[in-house]
C-alpha cells in the first residue's frame, strides 16, 4: 500500500498547475516540491479519472480545513462536461436542474446565492439576477482543479453560508507543455416540439499550454465554442384555490377546503445555448524575487428558445362553469369545464449577456522569509433578457354584437404530472391548430392597464383599452461590475506554536443595476386581427392530452415592427418598482496565524485568524404608483446603510494517526443581501383579474404592494465543524462530518394588511365589461404589502458520509475498478417555519468507474430530494416554489489510444456520454400538498460523442 506524506501531497499539488487563492502559499508549495524531489520521493504517475481522485485526494489531505476538490482528468478535461455537473457529486453539494441543464448550486443546504464563488481567489461575478454563479454558463475547458472550502480561514475573501467555490485555472510555469483539441458532437432523444429548432449541437475547444525565455514566461490559452439544444415538455399549474361546494357531479361531495386547479399554462419548449469563451493565463519569472501572473476570461454567451402552447383559466380563477367528478383528500381529481377562450402562446425568449474578467497579481519576495503581493482585478457582466409573449386563439375579445366565438370544454384528472386533459362529456373540441380558424390577436381582455392611452380608447364598437394587448415584451438590462484591489504580507516566524503570518488589506467596489423595461404589444390591425402571418407548423402538446397549437415566430413579428409597442414603464407600476442600482464598497482588513505544533505526541496544524469587514451600501431606485391620470407616477428614492463586521475563523487538524485526521473548525460566516432585496424601491400594484377584483379577502385582493430595504445588514451565522479522515491508500479514503450553522440573522418576509383606498381610481380599478357584474370597482381596498426585514433566525445541520474505493485492495484481479460514494443528511428551518433556499435532507452521489489498459467506463448518479427553490413569473420576477428533487444518472465509455500500441493514434481518445438517461422529470409543488403540482418538466435524454487530441 502506498501513503502519501505531505511532501509528496504538496508536490502532487505543484505538478497540477492549479492556482490557488493564496499566490503566496502556491510558492511555498513549490518548495516542498523541490524538497521533496531531492529526496527521491517517487509518486507514481497515473492518468484519466484515476488520477483525477488521486490528485483532488492529495489536494484534501493536504489543506487544513474541510474541504472537496474536482481535479481535472487532463488539460481541459473535468469528469463531466461542465463544471455544475462535476460539482454537484461532490459530497454535501447538490445541483439544481434549470431548463434542463445542472445550472445552480447548493453548499451544505444553501444554494448559490449564499455560497461564495471565485476564479483563482478572485470573488466571480454571475450572470444571474442576484449573487450567485450559473456554473453551466462558465466553460469547463478552464477550469484545471475547483476547492469547495466548506470551512473558512481568514484570508478567503469570497465568503458565504454555504462555503466558497473556487475555480483554479491552470498555471503554465508548472503545468506540462500542451496542445488538446476537444470536440463533441451532441444529440436529444426528444425530438424538438417546435419545428424551426434542432434537436442536436457541438462542442470544440483548444487548450495550449507553453513555455518560454528559458521556462521563465509561461503561457495559456483556451478557446471553447458550444451550441448545445435542449428540448422540454412543461405543465405549470396557476394554483389552488378553493372549490364551491356546490360543484359537485350528481352523487359527488365536495367537502369545505376542497382545492382545485385554477388554471395552467403548457408549452412544449426548445432551445439552442450558444456560448463562446477565451481564456488566457499568463506568468512570469522576472527576477528571482519578483513573479508576475495576469488572467483574461471573456464569454459571450447568448440562448434562445420558443416556448409554445395554451394558456387557460380553470375553475374559479377562469370560470365558474366547472363540475367536479372526484375529490381525493381535500383535492378535486377530476372535473370538466367550459366557459373560457384559451390563449394560444407564441412566446419567444433571447437571452444575450457577456463577461470581462481581468487579474493581475504581482509577487515580490522581500527577505528570505516575507514576501508580498498586490492583486488587481476588475470585472463586468451585461445580460439581456429579450422574453416576447404572443397571445392568439379563436377571436379578439370585445365587441358589442353577441359572441359567437367557440368555447373551447375540457375534462381532466389530475395525475402525478400534473393534469391530463381530454374530452368534455357534452362539448365539441375545438381545432386549435386549424390556420382558418385561428387568429393573431388576444383573446381575453387583459390589456386594463392600457386604459389612459388614447390610440386605445372605445369609440363605439365595444373594443377599448383591455381588448388592446395581443402580448408582450418582458426586455430587463443587468449591468455589474467589480474592482478589488488586495494587498498582503506573508511571513515564516517562530513564534511558539505559530510557523507563519499572513495579513493584508482588501477593498472591492461592486455595483449592479437593473432597468426593468416592457411593452405591451398590440397587432397594427386593431381592432380588428390577421390570420397567422407565416405559420411554421404545429407545437405538439400530445403529453397532456391536447392535440397542440399553430406555431409561428413571435420574435420575428416583434423585431419586424408588426406589433404596436406601447412602453408598458408608465402603464405597470412594476416597471419603476423593479428598477434600481446597487452599489457597495467593502474594506477588509484581516490577519491569519499558521499553527504548527504537537499536541502530545499527535501533529497539530492549522490556523487561527479574522476579517474586520466594513460595508457602505447604497440603493437607488424609485417608489411607484398610479397617479388619477392612470400613468405611473416614479420618485425617485435612495436609502442605504454602512456597518462592521467582525468574523473570527480557526481551523485545526489532528494527525491522530499515520495519514489518519481529525479535523475541527470554528467560525463566524457570512452572505451578503441579495441584490433585489437591497433596492430601496415600493410599488403599488393592481391586477386587472375579475376574480381578484371581486374577491373580498386582503390577501387575493387586486391591490398589492412590496417594498425592498436597502438598510439589510448581512446574512449571518456561526458555524461548528468536525470531521475524520483516513487516506488509508494513495487513492481512496474515509470521511465522515458533522456540522452546525447557527443562522443568526436571517431575512424574512413580513405581510402587512394595507389600505390602499388613497391609490384606487374610479372608473378605471374596475372589472372588465365582460365581467359579471360588469365595471364594478373592488370588493376591498385592503391588500397585502410585502417587506423584507432582519432579524430572523434559524439553524442547519447535517452529517456527511464518503469513501473513494480502488477494488485493487480487495485483489489485484480488480485492478482498474472503483466506486466513489458519499451520502449527506441535514435538517434546519427557520424560526417562522420557513425552509433554508435548497435545502434537501437527503443527498446521495455515486461514481463507479473502470479504468485500464485505455478503457474507460463510468456510471455515476445523484439523487437529492425535496428543496425550496424559485422560478420566473410573472414579468421574469422569481417567484419561491418547493422542488421535489431528482435522480439522475448518467455513464461514459471510451477509449484512450495512447494505451493501444498505434503510434499514429498515440494522443487520441475517444468517448460517449449519455446524461439523464432514466428521463427523469423537474415537478415543483404548493408547500403541503405534493399533489398539487405547479411545474412538471421533462427534457429527455442527451448523449455527446467526444473526441480528443493531445498533440
Amino acid at each position: 500500500m502506498n501513503k502519501f506524506k505531505l511532501s509528496i501531497l504538496t508536490m502532487a499539488i505543484a505538478t497540477a498547475g492549479v492556482s490557488s487563492y493564496s499566490y503566496a502559499q502556491q510558492a511555498d508549495q513549490s518548495k516542498k516540491a523541490e524538497t521533496a524531489k531531492e529526496e527521491q520521493i517517487e509518486v507514481i504517475g497515473v492518468t484519466g479519472f484515476r488520477g483525477s481522485l488521486q490528485k483532488a485526494q492529495a489536494v484534501k489531505m493536504s489543506e487544513n480545513s474541510i474541504v472537496e476538490v474536482l481535479s481535472a482528468e487532463d488539460i481541459g478535461k473535468l469528469p463531466d462536461t461542465s463544471v455544475a455537473e462535476s460539482l454537484a457529486r461532490l459530497p454535501g453539494l447538490a445541483g439544481e436542474r434549470r431548463n434542463g441543464r445542472t445550472s445552480g448550486l447548493s453548499v451544505r443546504g444553501f444554494n448559490e446565492n449564499y455560497v461564495g464563488t471565485s476564479l483563482n481567489g478572485r470573488e466571480l461575478l454571475g450572470m444571474g439576477d442576484n449573487r450567485g454563479v450559473e456554473y453551466d454558463l462558465y466553460p469547463s475547458e478552464i477550469v484545471s482543479t475547483a476547492m469547495v472550502y466548506k470551512t473558512p480561514d481568514a484570508t478567503l475573501m469570497a465568503q458565504g453560508i454555504g462555503g466558497t467555490v473556487d475555480l483554479q485555472t491552470v498555471r503554465p510555469l508548472t503545468a506540462e507543455d500542451t496542445f488538446v483539441v476537444n470536440l463533441n458532437y451532441e444529440q436529444n432523444d426528444q425530438e424538438a416540439g417546435n419545428p424551426d429548432f434542432d434537436d442536436h449541437g457541438h462542442k470544440a475547444s483548444i487548450n495550449y499550454v507553453d513555455k518560454f525565455a528559458d521556462d521563465k514566461l509561461g503561457f495559456a490559452l483556451v478557446l471553447s465554442s458550444i451550441e448545445s439544444p435542449r428540448q422540454e415538455q412543461q405543465f405549470r399549474g396557476w394554483g389552488y384555490p378553493e372549490a364551491a361546494t356546490t360543484k359537485g357531479a350528481p352523487g359527488v361531495t365536495v367537502p369545505d377546503d376542497t382545492f382545485i386547479l385554477g388554471g395552467h399554462d403548457t408549452f412544449t419548449r426548445s432551445a439552442m445555448l450558444k456560448r463562446d469563451s477565451i481564456a488566457t493565463i499568463i506568468e512570469y519569472d522576472a527576477s528571482d524575487d519578483l513573479k508576475v501572473k495576469f488572467d483574461a476570461l471573456y464569454i459571450d454567451f447568448n440562448e434562445t428558445d420558443a416556448r409554445r402552447g395554451l394558456e387557460e383559466g380553470m375553475a374559479e380563477w377562469g370560470t365558474g362553469a366547472y363540475t367536479i367528478t372526484e375529490v381525493q383528500d381535500g383535492l378535486a381529481t377530476a372535473a370538466y369545464h367550459n366557459g373560457f377562450f384559451s390563449v394560444i402562446r407564441n412566446d419567444a425568449r433571447e437571452q444575450d449577456a457577456e463577461l470581462k474578467t481581468f487579474g493581475l497579481n504581482l509577487e515580490y519576495n522581500i527577505s528570505d522569509n516575507w514576501t508580498t503581493e498586490l492583486d488587481l482585478s476588475t470585472g463586468k457582466v451585461d445580460k439581456t433578457i429579450t422574453d416576447v409573449e404572443s397571445y392568439s386563439g379563436v377571436g379578439r375579445a370585445g365587441g358589442t354584437g353577441p359572441d359567437n366565438r367557440p368555447i373551447i370544454a375540457r375534462s381532466w384528472v389530475m395525475t402525478s404530472s400534473g393534469a391530463m386533459f381530454g374530452a368534455h362529456p357534452t362539448i365539441a373540441p375545438v381545432d386549435l391548430t386549424n390556420p382558418a380558424l385561428i387568429r393573431l390577436a388576444g383573446p381575453q381582455a387583459w390589456g386594463g392597464s392600457l386604459a389612459p392611452v388614447p390610440a386605445f380608447q372605445d369609440t363605439g364598437n365595444g373594443f377599448g383599452p383591455t381588448t388592446a394587448q395581443d402580448g408582450f415584451v418582458n426586455k430587463p438590462i443587468f449591468e455589474e461590475e467589480l474592482d478589488s484591489v488586495r494587498l498582503q504580507f506573508n511571513g515564516v516566524v517562530e513564534w511558539g506554536i505559530f510557523t507563519g503570518v499572513e495579513t493584508g488589506f482588501v477593498y472591492k467596489d461592486r455595483s449592479k443595476s437593473k432597468v426593468n423595461n416592457g411593452a405591451y404589444l398590440t397587432a397594427n390591425v386593431w381592432p380588428n386581427s390577421d390570420a397567422i402571418p407565416n405559420v411554421l407548423g404545429v407545437a405538439d402538446l400530445s403529453f397532456v392530452g391536447i392535440n397542440g397549437v399553430l406555431a409561428y415566430d413571435s420574435l420575428a413579428l416583434y423585431n419586424d415592427g408588426y406589433y404596436i409597442s406601447t412602453d408598458a414603464a408608465f402603464l405597470e407600476n412594476g416597471r419603476f418598482g423593479d428598477t434600481y442600482e446597487i452599489k457597495e464598497k467593502i474594506s477588509t482588513l484581516y490577519g491569519m496565524l499558521d499553527i504548527n505544533t504537537e499536541a502530545g505526541s499527535i501533529p497539530v496544524t492549522g490556523n487561527i485568524g479574522v476579517q474586520i469587514v466594513k460595508s457602505d451600501q447604497e440603493g437607488f431606485g424609485f417608489n411607484a404608483s398610479s397617479g388619477s391620470d392612470r400613468y405611473t407616477d416614479a420618485i425617485p428614492v435612495s436609502g442605504g446603510a454602512d456597518y462592521t463586521d467582525v468574523l473570527p475563523s480557526m481551523n485545526l487538524s489532528f494527525e491522530v494517526a499515520d495519514s489518519q485526521f481529525i479535523r475541527t473548525a470554528v467560525s463566524k460566516v457570512m452572505s451578503r443581501p441579495r441584490m433585489d432585496d437591497l433596492r430601496p424601491n415600493s410599488q403599488v400594484t393592481f391586477n386587472f383579474n375579475d376574480t381578484n377584483i371581486l374577491d373580498d379577502d386582503p390577501l387575493n385582493s387586486a391591490f398589492a404592494g412590496n417594498a425592498g430595504n436597502s438598510e439589510l445588514k448581512p446574512l449571518e451565522a456561526d458555524q461548528f465543524d468536525l470531521s475524520y479522515e483516513n487516506y488509508y491508500h494513495d487513492n481512496g479514503f474515509i470521511a465522515a462530518s458533522f456540522f452546525y450553522k447557527d443562522l443568526k440573522n436571517w431575512h424574512r418576509n413580513i405581510t402587512l394588511i394595507n389600505d390602499f383606498s388613497d391609490y384606487y381610481i374610479p372608473g378605471y380599478h374596475q372589472t372588465s365589461a365582460q365581467a359579471t357584474p360588469p365595471n364594478a370597482p373592488p370588493a376591498t381596498f385592503l391588500g397585502r404589502l410585502d417587506i423584507r426585514q432582519d432579524g430572523l433566525t434559524g439553524f442547519v445541520r447535517g452529517y456527511e458520509v464518503q469513501a473513494s474505493v480502488p477494488f485493487d485492495i480487495i485483489d489485484e484481479v480488480l485492478d482498474g475498478f472503483g466506486l466513489v460514494a458519499s451520502a449527506t443528511f441535514m435538517d434546519g428551518e427557520l424560526d417562522d417555519g420557513g425552509r433554508v433556499p435548497g435545502l434537501s435532507e437527503e443527498i446521495y452521489t455515486l461514481t463507479a468507474y473502470y479504468e485500464r489498459a485505455g478503457f474507460e467506463v463510468r456510471v455515476s448518479g445523484t439523487k437529492r430530494d425535496q428543496f425550496a427553490t424559485e422560478t420566473r413569473g410573472l414579468s421574469l420576477s422569481l417567484s419561491p416554489t418547493v422542488d421535489q428533487g431528482s435522480e439522475l444518472w448518467d455513464a461514459q465509455i471510451g477509449y484512450d489510444f495512447s494505451e493501444s500500441g498505434i503510434d499514429a493514434l498515440d494522443g487520441l481518445r475517444i468517448s460517449l456520454q449519455g446524461q439523464n438517461l432514466t428521463d427523469e422529470k423537474t415537478i415543483q409543488n404548493n408547500p403541503g400538498d405534493s399533489r398539487q403540482i405547479t411545474q412538471y418538466q421533462s427534457f429527455g435524454r442527451n448523449f455527446l460523442l467526444g473526441l480528443n487530441y493531445k498533440f
